[in-house]
């Protein structure tokens, strides 16, 4: 692992215990300019863990607890008239920051949750005419608890698919849970600073040069369209979902200290960035437990590229 991503994981691990995959998967996102949903049940850490990020990366955080109340302009900003020269002032929402938790996204209305899709996708806010440039860096993680259903709105494929990556946390094993009662008292501002967002995006840049063998982006593009002729599938990857894949597999190439992408590189990433983004048809659902089992089907079936081919 590269010195820098291993003084980063270290220093998120002093109020995270036992999530190295998970925090792996969100610094790739990052590393590739996407959005993560963290989907979980309640208490694991989910927002200690997008706070942790942010601190260790000296970047400007901003949380926002959605619910059905929740409006647009809360997320977006507003822009009200001067009273003296009547020229609309913009007053920067929620969401002008380089890391935003918006908690619960699933209790938000569609009409709020609508509202991320520009600035998810575009990195933008247009409002009145006029467009707003988000930071440099910048990142939604959403998170959701999945197991509940009363009071929440389901999010629309088309929001699903702009987000990289859906990880979960999961329960602490009972070691690690004993080492969280034994630090409890460590709380994020405890976390220091190792890092800052400038550094993020010369890493970013540095990723779209890690090298990927033609037989490889062949290997992703018969994954993806495997989804798309299945009949267990009522819905298929994107090509965004391609780009996904594509775009992970480097950042995963480039936190392991390489500049070019293996076939497990592609492996480690396809849960997390295929399995939001398919449906399961009736068959499927009958067929398989999840997605996940889906998706290893469908790896089991197609030939990776041999060594000697990359």
């Amino acid at each position: 692992m590269r010195d820098d991503i291993k003084i980063l994981m270290d220093n998120i691990s002093k109020v995270i215990v036992g999530k190295e995959d998970t925090v792996k998967n969100i610094i790739a996102a990052l590393l590739c300019g996407g959005h993560v949903l963290i989907e979980d049940v309640p208490g694991v850490g989910k927002t200690r863990l997008v706070s942790a990020l942010a601190t260790s990366l000296d970047g400007e955080f901003n949380r926002i607890q959605l619910t059905p109340d929740i409006m647009p302009s809360d997320i977006t900003g507003y822009s009200i008239p001067d009273s003296v020269t009547g020229e609309l002032i913009y007053h920067p929402g929620v969401s002008i920051c380089n890391f935003l938790l918006a908690d619960e996204i699933n209790r938000a209305s569609s009409k709020a949750q609508s509202a991320l899709l520009e600035i998810m996708e575009e990195h933008q806010i247009t409002l009145d005419g006029s467009t707003h440039q988000l930071p440099e860096v910048f990142m939604v993680l959403a998170t959701q608890n999945h197991i509940e259903t009363y009071g929440t709105y389901h999010l629309p494929e088309a929001q699903m698919d702009r987000f990289i990556m859906r990880v979960t946390m999961g329960y602490p094993t009972p070691e690690e849970e004993k080492i969280i009662l034994d630090m409890e008292h460590i709380r994020t501002m405890d976390i220091k600073k190792v890092l800052d967002t400038s550094d993020i995006v010369t890493m970013q840049k540095e990723v779209t040069k890690v090298t990927m063998a033609e037989s490889l982006k062949n290997y992703i593009i018969k994954l993806v369209a495997a989804t798309r002729t299945d009949s267990n599938i009522t819905l298929g990857v994107s090509p965004r979902g391609s780009i996904g894949l594509y775009n992970a597999a480097k950042a995963k190439a480039f936190i392991d200290g390489r500049d070019y992408v293996t076939p497990d590189d592609i492996k480690y990433m396809i849960h997390p960035v295929l399995a939001h983004r398919i449906i399961l048809s009736a068959s499927g659902r009958a067929n398989f437990a999840d997605e996940h089992q889906l998706l290893d089907h469908i790896v089991n079936s197609i030939e990776v590229p041999l060594t000697n081919e990359i």
